[in-house]
């Protein structure tokens, strides 16, 4: 007998591929890039060059503009800006969007970096985990 080895995504019901599938690592990794680099340029537009050299209050606007964005754009629209570029995005396991708690939480979750950096199955974080989130292909 062959036995089949399950592909990522198959235990939550997600297809192989296309549409709603497993998003990839290097599209999630490639969408990180773009919001923090994003995030640091209108940084320095708000707030001066004084975030990337200041203590204090300056050095913490990247990750508050991150935060912010992170979760107005994944409540609105269900992927953060790089996630759409990178047409990637977020939902609830079953398929529907994650509202605006969820959207809260998770950005609160991926700023103190912990959940992004511990992995559980289906390339899932711990934020992931405990709200019922997955990240999947809009393509």
């Amino acid at each position: 007998m062959t036995e089949t080895i399950p592909y990522p995504g198959e235990t939550l019901g997600l297809p192989r591929s296309g549409p709603g599938s497993l998003a990839s690592w290097g599209s999630r990794l490639g969408a990180l890039v773009v919001d923090w680099g994003a995030s640091m340029m209108i940084a320095i537009g708000a707030f001066g060059g004084g975030v990337m050299t200041e203590n204090g209050w300056r050095a913490w606007m990247p990750l508050a503009v991150y935060f912010v964005q992170k979760f107005l754009m994944t409540w609105l629209t269900g992927s953060s800006f790089g996630q759409l570029i990178s047409k990637v995005g977020v939902t609830r396991t079953d398929g529907t969007p994650i509202g605006v708690l969820r959207a809260l939480a998770r950005a609160a979750m991926i700023c103190v970096i912990l959940p992004a950096v511990v992995i559980g199955p289906d390339r899932r974080g711990i934020n992931d985990l405990l709200l019922g989130t997955v990240v999947v292909n809009r393509r």
